[in-house]
């Protein structure tokens, strides 16, 4: 008998709706029930993607005799972490404090009113490393519950004190946004940090710094720093060439497990993707770079190909494992790995050397069992030859059993989609990608934005889920909606930004500190409300909203919505010298508040030719977080106010460059703009 996920909209809930175990979905319900049989609270959190989620799942959860015992003494509550990172905040901060490591799946024991009291991630069935097994760790929490009842409410108590005194810190911090100082000891403290021979920060795992990336090329277009440009442009390339980027199809798995970025964890999730996209992009228009394009559209198109639902929205992730056909059994990386032998077995032993060569294939291989990743770590001389076997071995990858996909739909990932397709399309020449972000945005305004101006965060098939949208949920799908505004100039898209951020000024924002909280103040109530600046896998809520709220602002003259972004980003200076890696998207948008942002207005017929140009150049420009205004001639109110009172010159289209909307001199010259706004490549 399925249990009472069978009809959660979420596909990670629904892989344990048919499991002996008797799951909940988090709810009032679920802990009104452990309260009324006196129990205590079993909260498992993980997601679809998440390979140790899918081995606990069949080593315990599938379990009769596990799933016996916990039914009979616990309440077991499943979560996905991405319908529900609020509740997976509040728990992770609590098992990294008591534990020194979080990760998936994320095992936590509660009591009824919802307060931890033991903690853990993966347990084997088995006791091993040193670790216990599940079912012992479930005897000896059901022991400490029955016989030491007061001693387990004591920690609890003192795990959400801690708790809220950790939260207290966030709401106490500067109020001013940081200086060119505290920029500049970013830089130095992450090329401390920076691995000079084979790009990124720090040791194994590496992970995609896409929003570091962001700031290292918004700092260096404004100070000119080459060593901000070499950071991003190493690390940008070191990334392409290797494993963690699908050679094949394009896109990126979600992390190297090793420091070369040769061996990924294979999960591919949208949001990594959204950046990544974004940042090659970016890393293109500063450079010029052909590597940088190429991977920027082979990423475009892996996101249409692979990720687009049939409503047009973008699904969140695909797994890591896949079956193996020649064992039948699940496996890391089944769908993407190959041996030299198979080469030969598909190309012929000439174009299989060539493959082998090109793609670092050998007899040894680079993964498990003699297979390799593939990696192009050196153009190839004949691109033609290239394309050629990649499009067989694609063909023939495509013939494997493929990975499983999360299609849920999240809404703050499909604003980083949005985004990025949008620019990527209007500087790419591909009006495909501006056709497909502006459906993305047409399911998130049918699906997710209810009557009152509200965001649910997820949906499936079409069909909205019932959680509350969280702070990035408004922040990135605001910052997709300014994207698509400066590419297609309808004015809907920047009102439809403001209305989010004006939800973000009135139910996420303290107005006593201009602190922001991940959960609205009508919120379901957990044991703390969540707050967090730093970046992790996205950039933070706080940061994307202080973001959007500061490019709203440059569209607008709003002085609410820039004095908001402001103060938000005090909290960047507290923290730009001692944490970089993990506050990059806050310098990013710290960049655009010291360069302003520059305000372009651009002023013409739509179809004149002219007015195509300089709008080309304006988005073309580096200069940080520039917004691009097109339109024509405007006098009087207007929908958009940054195009206001700015006639033609001398009849013909004209570029208006501005600082707080104060403007220089217009000019109608597509090449006096580019060098105004910092243009590298044409």
């Amino acid at each position: 008998m399925p249990n009472r996920l069978a009809d959660a909209t979420s596909p990670y809930l629904l892989q344990h709706a048919d499991n002996p175990v008797d799951w909940w979905p988090w709810s009032p319900e679920a802990f009104a029930e452990a309260g009324r049989r006196g129990v205590p609270v079993l909260l498992s959190v993980g997601y679809a993607a998440c390979h140790w989620c899918h081995v606990m799942a069949h080593e315990s959860f599938e379990d009769e005799g596990v799933a016996g015992y916990l039914n009979e003494r616990f309440v077991a509550v499943k979560v996905d972490r991405e319908e529900r990172p609020d509740v997976d905040a509040v728990y992770m901060e609590a098992v990294q404090a008591a534990t020194g490591q979080g990760g998936w799946p994320m095992t936590v024991f509660l009591t009824p009113d919802k307060e931890p009291f033991y903690f853990g991630t993966y347990f084997p069935p088995q006791p091993r490393h040193g670790m216990p097994s599940f079912r012992q760790v479930l005897e000896g929490v059901d022991a400490a519950w029955r016989d030491r009842r007061e001693e387990v409410g004591e920690v609890a108590g003192r795990i959400r004190a801690d708790l809220a005194e950790r939260a207290s810190v966030y709401s106490a911090g500067a109020h001013h946004p940081p200086a060119a100082a505290d920029l500049h000891q970013a830089l130095v403290t992450l090329s401390r940090d920076f691995d000079e021979r084979r790009g990124g920060f720090g040791g194994a795992p590496k992970f995609p710094p896409a929003m570091v990336i962001e700031y290292l090329l918004r700092h260096h277009a404004r100070t000119g720093s080459q060593a901000a440009l070499e950071m991003a442009v190493r690390t940008g390339e070191a990334m392409a060439r290797g494993g963690i980027h699908d050679q094949l199809g394009g896109g990126f798995a979600r992390y190297a497990v090793d420091a070369e970025w040769v061996v990924p964890h294979f999960e591919k999730m949208l949001y990594d993707n959204a950046l990544l996209l974004r940042a090659y992009l970016h890393l293109w228009r500063a450079t010029g770079s052909p590597l940088a394009r190429r991977v920027a559209l082979s990423t475009a198109d892996f996101l249409l190909r692979e990720l687009r639902t049939p409503e047009g929205a973008f699904a969140s992730a695909l797994d890591a494992d896949s079956l193996d056909e020649e064992t039948g059994a699940s496996a890391e990386g089944a769908y993407y790995v190959w041996e030299p032998g198979q080469l030969v077995d598909l190309l012929g032993p000439a174009d299989a050397a060539t493959a082998a060569r090109l793609f670092s294939v050998t007899a040894d291989g680079t993964f498990e069992h003699g297979t390799s990743v593939l990696q192009l770590l050196a153009d190839p001389e004949d691109f033609d030859e290239f394309e050629a076997i990649r499009e067989r071995l694609l063909a023939a990858r495509a013939q494997r059993p493929a990975p499983a996909r999360d299609d849920k739909v999240v809404a703050a990932w499909n604003g980083l989609a949005i985004a990025a397709l949008a620019e990527t399309g209007a500087l790419l020449d591909r009006p495909d990608l501006v056709e497909a972000a502006e459906r993305a945005a047409d399911l998130l305004l049918a699906v997710h934005l209810t009557p009152d101006g509200r965001l649910l965060r997820t949906s499936r098939d079409g069909r909205a889920g019932t959680n509350a949208g969280v702070l990035e949920d408004y922040a990135d799908t605001a910052e997709g909606f300014l994207a698509l505004y400066a590419v297609t100039g309808e004015a809907e898209w920047l009102q439809l930004a403001g209305g989010l951020l004006d939800t973000v000024l009135k139910h996420f924002t303290d107005e006593a500190s201009g602190a922001l909280y991940d959960t609205a103040d009508d919120a379901e109530e957990l044991i703390r409300r969540p707050q967090d600046p730093t970046d992790n896998a996205t950039p933070s809520g706080w940061t994307a909203a202080a973001g959007a709220l500061l490019t709203y602002a440059a569209y607008t003259g709003s002085a609410r919505h820039r004095t908001a972004a402001e103060r938000a980003l005090g909290i960047v200076g507290a923290l730009a010298a001692r944490a970089p890696r993990f506050i990059g998207w806050g310098l990013a948008v710290a960049e655009a508040l010291l360069d302003g942002p520059r305000e372009v207005a651009v002023v013409g017929p739509a179809d004149d030719p002219a007015t195509a140009a300089l709008r080309r150049a304006a988005l073309l420009g580096t200069a940080p977080g520039a917004v691009v205004a097109v339109g024509a001639p405007a006098t009087g109110e207007t929908e958009v106010p940054l195009l206001a009172d700015r006639p033609l010159v001398g009849g013909a289209p004209a570029a208006y460059v501005c600082r707080h909307f104060a403007c220089d001199a217009p000019t109608t010259d597509a090449a006096v703009l580019g060098e105004r706004l910092g243009v590298a490549v044409e």
